[in-house]
């Protein structure tokens, strides 16, 4: 009888998150055709538009041009038209630094990926693009493991390309690569996916948001990358069904009894769910922690990379529906406390200056870069999570607003403005890619 009674329960969950991943992208998808029809995304095509012809400028008094900002200066943008888009909006972008010190970005538009190079002050030049593999897609999602590109879409069919980073190395101009003969392969194991999850360390790839009629059921689709000619699967994990995004690390904290062991921490759509997925052929759920305010869980990240106690954690939906302490509006990042992987607790949470929805943030040095849709790059100082892990010594640092068009209002709760940021560049330089304008190289600079 309680068997029974967990799997109905477990099966009303189910159903639960998927109407609600249901709801949210059609209030993208409704939001992105109305920006379609207002033409949103043909303003910045004009090679004379100001946009475009802004250089490197200096945040000074708060602005870098017509872009609010704090101890965060403008370098160079390139718009999607500029990439070669022909659909001219945005999504996701990664990046990879070559043997030799060269940075590249991998830029995400709904109809491919566009390569720039940053150079050496910081300008971004346009060094090709690889076109989707099926059809557009406004989801695009690439990581990066040994120089090669895995880019996988919701576009239907679309499976994970595998590109070559280093093909971009001996172009003067820019090309346009072919998805027959200039990839090093395609994984057709799945169709369609949302987001792709990388794991350097152990060589693998893990696909999320797959078919939820799959047997994996939108989970944790395993590839091993080892060989990118020929990667194959060696499992899945299904047991709390859908994932949204997550992080796997070879895990070094405070849990002595995981120590060493591959542990994803997944964002699972209401939940943050720990797996150990050591043991492809059987992963263990460690964990699955609901918290208060949730509406839809997207992604989050360790606070730090050697001690692992504290992680944050991003809700895609909390401040479109006003739950809990969000119904200001202000973007919330909640924290929690994951020195028992078995027992996390949500311990508090930070609230940004701006009202904005958040999407994608990683932590360096105790740095969260955050990507939150209409206020852009917010960099938050959340070294202090230790000594106080209720959130409210976290401090913004540092940011870059790229969509002024709400300035005058302090913010509004929509999907437009940035998607993601790639913060990893030795030279500093950050990424940031907007969903209507194009690509922006930044600094911080404090």
């Amino acid at each position: 009888m309680k068997f029974s009674t967990l799997l109905v329960a477990t099966f009303a969950t189910a159903i639960h998150a998927q109407v609600e991943m249901d709801r949210l992208m059609d209030l993208k998808t409704k939001q992105w055709d109305r920006m379609r029809a207002e033409g949103v995304f043909n303003r910045y095509d004009n090679p004379n538009a100001r946009v475009q012809a802004v250089g490197p400028t200096a945040c000074v008094n708060g602005k870098a041009g017509e872009y609010s900002c704090d101890k965060v200066n403008l370098l160079s943008f390139l718009s999607h038209a500029q990439m070669g888009s022909s659909t001219k909006e945005g999504n996701d972008v990664w990046g990879w630094t070559s043997a030799d010190g060269r940075e590249f970005g991998a830029v995400g538009q709904t109809d491919g990926t566009a390569f720039v190079e940053i150079d050496k002050a910081g300008k971004l030049i346009y060094r090709g693009r690889l076109p989707t593999q099926t059809v557009s897609s406004p989801w695009r999602d690439m990581k990066v493991i040994n120089g090669y590109l895995y880019v996988g879409s919701e576009a239907a069919n679309h499976g994970m390309q595998i590109f070559d980073m280093r093909k971009l190395l001996p172009l003067t101009r820019p090309k346009t690569f072919s998805i027959a003969t200039d990839l090093t392969a395609i994984y057709k194991g799945f169709g369609s996916s949302h987001n792709i999850v990388a794991h350097e360390e152990k060589n693998m790839i893990y696909a999320v948001g797959t078919s939820r009629n799959l047997p994996c059921q939108g989970g944790l689709f395993m590839v091993d990358v080892s060989n990118p000619a020929n990667p194959v699967s060696p499992g899945c994990v299904s047991q709390d069904g859908y994932v949204h995004d997550a992080q796997c690390v070879v895990y070094n904290g405070p849990d002595a009894q995981y120590v060493g062991r591959e542990i994803c921490f997944n964002y699972n759509e209401d939940t943050l769910t720990i797996v150990d997925v050591t043991n492809k052929a059987a992963p263990r759920q460690i964990s699955r922690t609901p918290y208060a305010g949730s509406s839809y869980t997207h992604q989050g990240w360790l606070t730090s990379s050697t001690d692992m106690r504290f992680l944050l954690l991003d809700d895609e939906l909390d401040e479109q529906d006003g739950t809990g302490v969000a119904a200001n509006g202000r973007t919330t990042t909640y924290l929690f406390d994951i020195t028992s992987l078995a027992s996390p607790v949500n311990t508090g949470y930070y609230q940004s200056p701006a009202k904005s929805i958040d999407h994608n943030q990683y932590v360096i040095n105790g740095l969260s870069y955050q990507s939150n849709y209409n206020s852009g790059l917010r960099i938050v100082d959340v070294r202090s999570a230790e000594a106080d892990p209720t959130g409210k010594s976290f401090r913004q640092v540092g940011f870059f607003d790229c969509h002024p068009e709400d300035d005058a209002e302090g913010g509004i709760v929509e999907f437009s403005g940035s998607w993601s940021v790639y913060p990893y560049f030795q030279s500093g330089y950050l990424l940031l890619n907007s969903i209507e304008r194009g690509v922006f190289a930044l600094k911080y600079t404090g």
